[in-house]
């Protein structure tokens, strides 16, 4: 009997097909959600860029043009969108600057690779081109940089001033960026120059006044008041100051339970206690010398109650209560004082000092307490922001911390170079002549690179009301020129040689902007499906 054959299926490639329809769909949902975002804080892009109005979900309202504070408070849902919002952090935490611009040039980027995915090129040879056209834009920026030393004051304060022209609070960066160069200056240790830790800058705001008479402090400042009760002092002169953080009142039992009372001779032993434990107390305070007491909020029992105040005043120590506890360090650094967590451990030499404590009334109403003339004083600054209202405070903080982001880099990587535009023109010309060199793919792949980085100057031209068009136009017949400092001048509305106009940043924020956005849009390109996990 013979076999029956059974027809074997054959495995050849042509017959083989793969779906690569849903590839393409979700790739091309990323980036249109991703350049959406983009195109939202496009507008607020330079000196002449419009604000947002945000109004959060708990009824406050938030008026803005800083990219990184506009994007955190979006709700987005889409992942590839949110991955944008990632990308602007990422930005304030490297360089605190150019937020705005590290978002406008990964939309423009993201909008070259749509146009080159639907001409068949494959994702991973895009990705790839992006990263060398990123690898060698920084080497053009590195090269078109100008040093800088930090002891030129004036090349910093017009670097900060540049970073606060595009915000709400421009009109005041005549007062605001020397002010900005003046803090950082003050915390830079002279063994490790190249490190700046902002927290040694401590941004205290105060309702009233206008943003003129914003101060750096040198000392400390806290936003309230001397504790009045019983009469205390309120101006200490040789202050002894002791950081205390445990409570100068009557102890509670370790677990809850009630303790019941049954006559007035129990009553008065238990108050009796109550002010012989808290004497005891004030009394080996005041014996080490201690008469100005920072006492740090607890949420276990109170502090402090209406009877060790009143023993505090007889005493002449002039108390500062509900100390935040993440003030403790900055306070402690900037006194050269030790915290005390516990009464038994109360010593004078763990103690600050300071020539003058005293409470200051701003003339409307509010009143601060100063401490200035700290002996051996720490390497920290206070800036003390005024503004009529809380909107305008909010700003002219967020817009200082700008300005100290900026001067940190410069003490980082101490070069500068030209703002308006004019290292994004000379970027775009210097890799579209590379591009012509390079063969194959990648030469197409790093011509749409240099292109999009043209949509900075073109943002700038329309944000300030010139024709875009003709701007850009003659802005590359410059560069074509040998002009790699022109730029556009938003204020006079013309091309000039923006390093003369003092319109200048640090290098660090714009290879970081570089660096970033190409990172960001070569991870999108890279995703090809999203699942969802449940």
């Amino acid at each position: 009997m013979a076999a029956i054959a059974v027809p074997q299926p054959r495995s050849s490639k042509t017959e083989s097909y793969t779906d690569n329809k849903r590839k393409e769909d979700i790739r091309h949902s990323n980036i249109a959600a991703a350049k959406s975002v983009a195109d939202a804080v496009r507008t607020s892009l330079g000196p002449k860029g419009m604000d947002k109005m945000i109004s959060t979900s708990s009824g406050d309202v938030i008026i803005t043009n800083d990219g990184a504070t506009i994007l955190n408070n979006m709700q987005l849902l889409q992942p590839a969108a949110k991955m944008l919002v990632e990308l602007s952090k990422s930005q304030d935490a490297a360089a605190g600057d150019g937020t705005t611009t590290v978002v406008v040039i990964a939309g423009a980027l993201l909008d070259s690779c749509r146009l080159l995915l639907t001409r068949g090129i494959h994702p991973t040879v895009v990705s790839d081109s992006l990263h060398k056209a990123a690898v060698k834009a920084i080497d053009i920026l590195v090269a078109m940089a100008v040093p800088v030393e930090l002891g030129d004051r004036e090349s910093l304060v017009k670097s900060a001033s540049t970073s606060l022209n595009s915000k709400v609070v421009s009109q005041y960066s005549t007062l605001l960026a020397p002010l900005a160069v003046d803090a950082v200056t003050s915390v830079v240790d002279p063994e490790k120059p190249e490190q700046v830790d902002l927290r040694d800058i401590k941004i205290v705001k105060k309702l009233g006044g206008t943003v003129d008479d914003t101060q750096l402090v040198k000392g400390l400042v806290f936003d309230k008041k001397v504790s009045h009760a019983a009469g205390g002092p309120t101006r200490m002169e040789n202050a002894k100051i002791g950081v205390i953080q445990f409570q100068i009142s009557p102890p509670k039992t370790d677990i809850e339970q009630s303790i019941v009372v049954s006559d007035y001779s129990q009553m008065d032993r238990i108050l009796k206690e109550e002010r012989s434990y808290i004497l005891g107390m004030i009394k080996k305070i005041k014996g080490t010398g201690c008469n100005v007491l920072l006492i740090q909020k607890s949420i276990l029992r109170d502090a402090v109650t209406d009877l060790s105040l009143h023993y505090l005043a007889k005493a002449k120590i002039l108390v500062i209560k509900d100390v935040e506890r993440d003030e403790i360090e900055f306070i402690t650094k900037t006194l050269n004082c030790l915290p005390i967590a516990n009464i038994e451990h109360f010593r004078a030499e763990k103690l600050g000092q300071a020539d003058l404590v005293e409470e200051v009334s701003l003339g409307d109403g509010g009143k601060i307490v100063k401490i200035s003339g700290i002996k051996d004083m720490g390497r920290t600054s206070t800036v003390l922001v005024r503004g009529s209202n809380q909107l305008v405070i909010d700003e002219a903080e967020r817009s200082l911390h700008d300005a100290l982001c900026v001067v940190r880099c410069l003490v980082n990587k101490r070069f500068l170079i030209a703002g308006g535009g004019a290292p994004e023109i000379e970027l775009s010309r210097q890799l579209g002549a590379w591009a012509k060199v390079l063969h194959g793919m990648e030469g197409y792949c790093i011509r749409a690179f240099a292109e999009s980085l043209e949509v900075i100057p073109y943002t700038l031209a329309e944000n300030a009301g010139l024709n875009p068009i003709a701007i850009v136009t003659e802005l590359r017949n410059r560069h074509a020129q040998g002009e790699i400092n022109a730029g556009i001048n938003v204020r006079k509305g013309q091309i000039t040689n923006i390093l003369e106009e003092n319109v200048v940043q640090p290098l660090l924020v714009s290879t970081s902007a570089i660096t970033l956005a190409t990172e960001c849009v070569r991870m999108i390109l890279k995703i090809d499906d999203i699942v969802t996990v449940r």
